[in-house]
């Protein structure tokens, strides 16, 4: 809940000569009661909409009160306090595809009830994500009930609006619009504005409501990888493979700073409330956090090998070798879970916990989305008795999407392997935990450690991974290459459960090096629902041990 203290300073000018005398302290206590009142009346009325008889003010004003104060001063300082992960009901989710004639759908952004998706053929479509089934059919105010059965509800996404570059326009730089592959897109938070960047090295700013682009920034010398809005605000963070970030006010459409410090192409770039940004630079394999104010960064470094597990596998069928380690190539995929804590994903298909204090990472989970099945030995050797010693280790399924749903313990994570899969950051903010698959994985059980594996699979610190078939299941949720996740909360703090629209192609987005069999362009929208159980918030004393 936000204080309006613009209406407050307006009604005290009107107001007059009663407040001209009011004191610092009298207006802080003024503010203060009007705050709480506002928390009072809105926590008042949810309670008596869901159900009359349970309304009981002394539980209102103990209670939910006090929980409402404790979410907004944690907010406030930006730090985590929402346990959600146990509230959602990941393995019941429902999904549905939706698809155009396009191609690979390179990036997704949502601002409810609307969707953005970007295509590399420099497609922009504006989508209507449909309301939950209980909400679509209602009777609006002053209409009576059809007595007529209501339609089955609707899944899919509506489209509203699409536009398309132009490649022949590659040498006008009057043209109002792309003339390359559009690799990333965001939405501002208040609805106003979207923004693409892509090949061209272009930025476009559209107008979200009718998609007319408003400004085209060409400053960046080379592809434009990755867009975050800062929380709440029209200020616009744009990463590039020109080893650089760029800030930008869209309130009025200018450039305002750029960043430097990455010593390779810089892939992706998350932000939230403050104003900093954390960003990523592919095989420097850096993380870097911009705290714009002071005008300092701090450099996180990864790129270190997972130490070697005591357990045997079998990589081939036939000979035992002892675990590899698996280097880090490049860091990939960037998402701030709040101001002192991110997560990132990797090439080498880890997810890696940081915290701003320390310089390594917390936690590091390998192989999330486990590994591509092991070649065969017809397919790697010409020989006609060919030794099995030539066929190499299976490689990691990339990190290519990332999010969280902001302040929260809930992570997302997408690959090539058909699935989209949850996690959790540990009660002791240290680890991350594997929750389940949407649509189809349900909660995972620690399993029990074993010496050998079908099919190449790996034992990871006496862990055993899900064993993956040869191919990506046809009842597999998403089929292709997760590109991107987007994500909203339903209803007032997400009472109704989470909305997550998913962005799929057969190709990955920045190029054509890998290409899933089978595979198909378009896009999936899950709704996961949220599960009634007693949540104790966090508290204080949880930030404080987050800080240590």
């Amino acid at each position: 809940m936000d204080l309006d203290l613009a209406d407050g300073s307006s009604s005290e000018e009107g107001e007059g000569g009663s407040d001209a005398e009011e004191t610092a302290a009298e207006r802080r206590l003024r503010l203060a009661e009007r705050y709480l009142s506002n928390i009072r009346n809105e926590v008042e009325a949810s309670a008596t909409n869901a159900d009359p008889s349970a309304f009981d003010a002394e539980e209102i004003d103990r209670d939910l009160i006090a929980e409402r104060l404790i979410e907004d001063v944690a907010e406030s300082k930006g730090r985590l306090y929402r346990n959600l992960a146990q509230e959602l009901d990941f393995e019941s989710a429902t999904h549905s595809w939706f698809r155009w004639n396009s191609e690979t759908v390179t990036s997704i952004a949502t601002c409810a009830p609307w969707a953005y998706t970007v295509t590399k053929d420099l497609g922009l479509t504006k989508w209507r994500i449909q309301d939950l089934p209980s909400q679509q059919w209602l009777p609006k105010k002053g209409k009576r009930k059809s007595k007529k059965p209501p339609p089955p509800p609707k899944r899919k996404p509506e489209q509203i609006l699409f536009v398309r570059g132009d490649r022949r326009q590659s040498k006008n730089n009057a043209y109002q619009g792309h003339v390359d592959t559009i690799l990333t897109i965001a939405a501002s938070q208040d609805g106003k504005f979207v923004v693409t960047g892509g090949k061209d090295r272009r930025i476009v700013v559209w107008d979200a409501a009718t998609l007319t682009c408003l400004r085209v920034f060409s400053q960046h010398r080379d592809s434009v990888c990755g867009l975050a809005f800062r929380r709440g605000t029209n200020q616009l963070y744009s990463a590039s493979k020109d080893r650089t970030i760029k800030i930008w006010s869209l309130d009025e459409l200018a450039y305002v700073e750029t960043l430097f410090g990455h010593q390779d192409e810089v892939v992706d770039v998350s932000a939230l409330a403050q104003e900093r940004c954390i960003s990523v630079g592919a095989r420097d394999r850096t993380a870097r956090l911009w705290k714009v104010v002071e005008e300092t960064q701090l450099v996180f470094r990864g790129g270190g090998a997972e130490k070697k597990s005591r357990t045997k596998s079998n990589f081939n069928g036939s000979n035992g070798v002892n675990r590899p380690s698996v280097q880090e190539g490049s860091i990939d995929r960037v998402a701030m879970i709040d101001e002192e804590m991110f997560v990132t994903g990797s090439d080498n298909g880890s997810l890696s916990l940081w915290v701003v204090h320390k310089k390594k990472p917390l936690f590091v989970l390998p192989l999330c989305h486990g590994v591509d099945p092991a070649l065969k030995v017809e397919d790697v050797s010409a020989e006609k008795h060919p030794d099995e010693n030539v066929i190499p280790q299976p490689t990691p399924r990339w990190v290519t999407a990332l999010t969280t749903i902001p302040y929260s313990d809930v992570i997302l994570s997408g690959s090539w392997d058909g699935e989209v899969r949850a996690w959790r950051v540990s009660e002791d903010r240290k680890k991350i935990e594997r929750v389940g698959t949407l649509g189809s994985g349900g909660i995972i059980p620690h399993a029990q450690p074993q010496p050998q594996l079908p099919n190449g699979e790996v034992v990871l610190n006496g862990e055993v991974p899900e064993v993956d078939s040869d191919t990506v299941p046809s009842t597999a949720p998403v089929r292709g290459v997760i590109n991107d996740i987007s994500l909203f909360e339903r209803g007032d703090r997400g009472k109704d459960g989470v909305c997550v629209v998913v962005a799929v192609g057969k190709e990955h987005r920045m190029g054509r090096w890998k290409k899933v069999d089978g595979g198909k362009n378009g896009g999936v929208v899950f709704e996961i629902p949220r599960v009634e159980i007693e949540v104790k918030p966090y508290g204080a004393g949880d930030g404080e041990e987050a800080e240590e």
